[in-house]
Formats: C-alpha cells, structure tokens, sequence
C-alpha cells in the first residue's frame, strides 16, 4: 500500500499508518481500505446477515477510538482488528441473549428449540448448515473464536494470541480442545470427514 507525501508515492505498513493517523486522522482511510474486505468476511461468517455492516463500522469506529494506544512495534495491524472485531461480535451476542431473556420474559411461554444460550451461540454458524453448524455451536465462545481465526482467517498462533490477548499456550490448548470436539460431534452426526476439509471450504 502507497501514500502520496508531498506528491511522493511512498509505501507504508499498517503502523506507519496508524502513527500518520495520530496527527492526520485522515489516513486512517488507508487501513480501512486496506483491511474492511477482511473484516466483513469474518464478521459475516460469525453473525446474521442484518447484523454485517453495523458490526464492521462499529468494529472500525473501536479501533479509530484506540488508535492512540496501538504499539506500533507490530507493523501488522490485522490480528489488532480481529481482536476488536471478535469483541464487537461477542458484545453482539451478549446483547442478543439479553434480549431474548427479556422477550422470553414478557411473552407466554413458546417452545424454543435449545437453551437461550445455545440460541446465541448459534449466531456465529447462521451463515452455515448442516453438520458444522451443529459442531461449531457446540463449542466454547473462545475455543470457536480461536478455532475460525485459525482455520478461516488464516492467522498463526502468534497473531490469534495477539488478537485475542491470551497466551500462545493457550491458543494450542484451545485449539486442540476445538478441533476435538468438532470432529466428535462431525462422528456422532454421520458426517465423517476431517475438520480442516469442513473448516477451509468458502
């Protein structure tokens, strides 16, 4: 990615981008361009499709907000996003599950096909049917945000540590508990194939 400066093209990384931003809020367009397509997808994965395009702007709005705090020694700015990002889908969640206690609350009782919380969680696997839906919801909030930075977006351990503010240790923990689960839940339902082939399909 290039910037005109005093009508040079010079090229950047994330953090110069950042740090530009400091004192010209302008160019934190650069890392917005750079970096939306990304976000989008990884929120449109995780939530309902009404649900996208705030969840994005809010993410973005976060890190304009935190920008002043971000250690610019990581020139990568994208773990620091989806970190953001995972805690904007988490609040999501969190808001949708009060409101459906409220509404569960109000209304007579309705026949729900799971537990409030099995509800939320299943927000994350709208966009999918099937076997992993049903694997996916069946995990922990962090081992599933763990599990699809990973085998979605790609990040390494390092960068999901980053994003998420655990330990590499943990990340492996997690990811190992993850992988587990889905492939037992993959077996219980028939569906016999390995969690990478499931979790790597677009």
């Amino acid at each position: 990615m290039t910037l005109l400066d005093g009508g040079t093209v010079v090229a950047v990384d994330d953090a110069a981008v950042i740090e530009r931003s400091w004192l010209e809020p302008i160019y934190f367009g650069v890392l917005f361009d750079r970096h939306a397509p990304s976000i989008y997808r990884y929120i449109a994965r995780r939530v309902g499709r009404n649900a996208i395009d705030d969840l994005v702007a809010e993410s973005f709005v976060s890190a304009f907000s935190s920008r002043l705090r971000y250690n610019l020694a990581y020139r990568d700015a994208r773990p620091w996003l989806y970190g953001i990002a995972t805690h904007v889908i988490g609040s999501h969640r969190r808001d949708e599950l009060r409101q459906l206690r409220v509404s569960q609350a109000a209304l007579p009782p309705v026949p729900l096909l799971g537990h409030a919380d099995a509800i939320a969680a299943d927000v994350t696997a709208r966009s999918m049917s099937g076997p992993l839906t049903a694997a996916l919801t069946a995990l922990a909030a962090g081992d599933r945000d763990v599990l699809i930075l990973i085998a979605w977006e790609q990040l390494t351990y390092d960068e999901v540590a980053r994003a998420l503010d655990i330990p590499v240790g943990t990340v492996r923990s997690r990811l190992h508990r993850a992988r587990a689960n889905v492939r037992e839940v993959l077996a219980r339902l028939g569906t016999l194939t390995t969690v990478e082939e499931v979790l790597n399909r677009d």
